[in-house]
């Protein structure tokens, strides 16, 4: 059903660079939110795939109306995440740990990073304290190829899926208010309890 409500035909040829797997389980993930009756924004998708290192980009955001690619980018993960690879993940605040799963982007606001986007985990155990963690979409100027030349890697967050400063603001403004975000790893206690996720999709994504 995924494949006929939100083809990936299109997305792929536009980046060639993802897991077509991947992007059929966001797209699949999305499909779920829509039949579980989420009141979700269809017009936009974004996903995150955490098997990249920070120094690729490994983050993408879907116009699925248009079928094309409006962002494609670096984006940073927890201190406690991991190096240039992120390899461990946590919905306990505190943690300073990314959180894998779907999400749904809320409200905007200005905090201490600037204009942000906050983010409500839909995944009970896995990422629904992402409120309360304070997990948010958010500018960070270790976002850079400067910092990857510098260091290796980007700068890591406290959990929150952070970008480059002069694409924030045009980013959040296209995703604010109910778009879905698959973040994605291999993490087998997620994908086999996960209710937006098909058994078939994650085991073709190895």
């Amino acid at each position: 059903m995924h494949g006929e409500r939100f083809p990936s035909a299109a997305l792929l040829a536009q980046a060639p660079d993802i897991n077509p797997a991947v992007l059929k389980m966001a797209l699949g993930a999305m499909q779920r939110v829509s039949d579980l009756g989420i009141n979700a924004r269809l017009d936009r998708l974004l996903l995150i795939d955490y098997t990249k290192p920070s120094t690729e980009p490994r983050f993408w955001v879907f116009d699925l109306n248009a079928g094309k690619v409006l962002f494609r980018e670096l984006v940073a993960h927890g201190k406690n995440t991991g190096g240039n690879m992120a390899v461990r993940f946590s919905n306990t605040p505190g943690s300073l740990m990314s959180s894998l799963g779907v999400f749904l982007t809320a409200n905007t606001y200005f905090g201490k990073h600037g204009y942000s986007l906050r983010l409500r985990g839909l995944e009970e155990g896995i990422n629904d304290k992402s409120m309360e963690r304070a997990i948010v979409l958010h500018p960070a100027s270790y976002v850079s190829e400067a910092i990857v030349a510098k260091l290796g890697r980007l700068g890591r967050s406290w959990g929150c899926p952070a970008v480059r400063p002069e694409i924030a603001r045009q980013l959040i403004d296209a995703v604010r208010d109910g778009a879905v975000l698959f973040a994605y790893y291999p993490d087998e206690k997620w994908l086999r309890s996960s209710r937006f996720i098909s058994e078939d999709l994650y085991a073709s994504a190895d």
